[in-house]
């Protein structure tokens, strides 16, 4: 390891695989589907680590290839089709080639639909695009984007990240219109991630709908213990700090294995001046975590019914609940019939306060929340 961050557990943002735990095998599967023509579906909740792998990825490719070029777009935000269109131009357009004028001049003039305006960062030099789309040009300008990726002839590589996202655009059609381009691009590989399960399975499962079969699947699933152990034990050596393996263990556990979860901890942990470290001091950590979230967590509780906040403070108190209809489950907690255990629970679910693992248990999704539910 050549550089030292002044924390090497990062809880944003992506330094090199120094600092990224393992995820060799997933690395592994990712590139060898996208350089053998196979676009990839990556479906995981949120804060698992996709982000992270698909950045690792990237490195991985660029550092094989210098030439292949690389783009992680996040659409998250994005309302509708223009919004799309928008950012996905103004992440590509100009970054295939060394960036001149003839460069921005040839740009210009291959779109019809939209006229770029290129600017450049002061500071770095970097230019950056910008356009107004019109509703009615997005579909166009959307077409004149992929040709553009076409003609370069390059080799790239494209994550939508929340790809779910475009199901809820007001536009009808835009599964089938973005399959349509994406089919025929045989120098572009795609990247589609998506954090809510039953969309994602929905678009790449449902044989009625455009994107069925079309990529090859992989749910991202927990680090295992001992992999993260070692990973987390050996950046503490390098910085000259003992943590106990089994310290690391009881907030693995706690965090149910929760990859971003584990990193804030372990990330205040290591600012602390120490150079050994007790379950105290990650208990501590933990409740000082939970105090800065309070507000928050308290609007999320007014934001659901009374009935979604007993039967989440009910799951957190369980840590993971196998049979939420069950008669000593609902009388523990005072839960009332069985149709509004399920109601709720359908709505907690929908939004994405509750999961479900792979054994088929639900437990809040944010284990801070859960954490901070337990006490009330």
């Amino acid at each position: 390891m050549e550089k030292l961050l002044d924390n090497p557990f990062l809880v944003a943002g992506y330094e090199s695989p120094d600092y990224f735990c393992d995820r060799e095998t997933e690395t592994g599967t990712v590139i060898s589907a996208l350089k053998n023509g196979r676009n990839v579906a990556l479906i995981s909740p949120r804060r698992i680590g996709k982000t992270g792998l698909i950045h690792n990825v990237f490195y991985r490719l660029k550092e094989n290839d210098k030439t292949a070029r690389c783009f992680y777009i996040d659409i998250f935000s994005t309302q509708n089709l223009s919004d799309f269109v928008t950012l996905f131009g103004e992440s590509v357009l100009g970054q295939l080639d060394s960036f001149s004028e003839k460069v921005a001049s040839n740009i210009t003039a291959f779109f019809k639909s939209i006229r770029p305006l290129f600017s450049f960062d002061q500071q770095s030099g970097v230019p950056t695009v910008s356009f107004d789309i019109q509703p009615d040009k997005a579909r166009n300008t959307l077409k004149e984007i992929f040709d553009y990726l076409k003609q370069s002839g390059k080799e790239i590589f494209i994550a939508f990240d929340e790809f779910q996202q475009i199901t809820e655009y007001p536009e009808k059609g835009t599964e089938a219109l973005l399959r349509s381009y994406i089919q025929f691009l045989p120098n572009v590989h795609f990247i589609f991630s998506g954090s809510k399960q039953h969309l994602m399975t929905a678009m790449f499962f449902a044989a009625n709908r455009p994107f069925y079969r079309s990529s090859q699947i992989m749910n991202l699933q927990e680090i295992p213990i001992e992999t993260y152990r070692i990973f987390a034990l050996n950046l503490f050596s390098k910085y000259g700090k003992n943590f106990d393996s089994q310290v690391f263990d009881y907030i693995y556990n706690k965090m149910f294995g929760h990859t971003w979860y584990i990193q804030v901890i372990l990330n205040k942990l290591f600012t602390d001046n120490k150079q050994q470290y007790a379950q105290i001091d990650a208990d501590t950590t933990i409740e000082k975590l939970l105090k800065e979230e309070n507000a928050i967590y308290k609007t999320y509780c007014e934001l659901i019914t009374k009935g979604q906040l007993r039967l989440l403070k009910a799951i957190a108190a369980e840590g993971k609940v196998a049979e939420p209809y069950e008669s000593r489950f609902m009388q523990r907690y005072n839960l009332t019939a069985p149709s509004s255990v399920k109601l709720a629970l359908k709505a907690l679910i929908n939004k994405s306060l509750v999961l479900k693992d792979e054994d088929g248990k639900y437990f809040v999704y944010d284990r801070f929340f859960s954490l901070w539910l337990e006490r009330l």
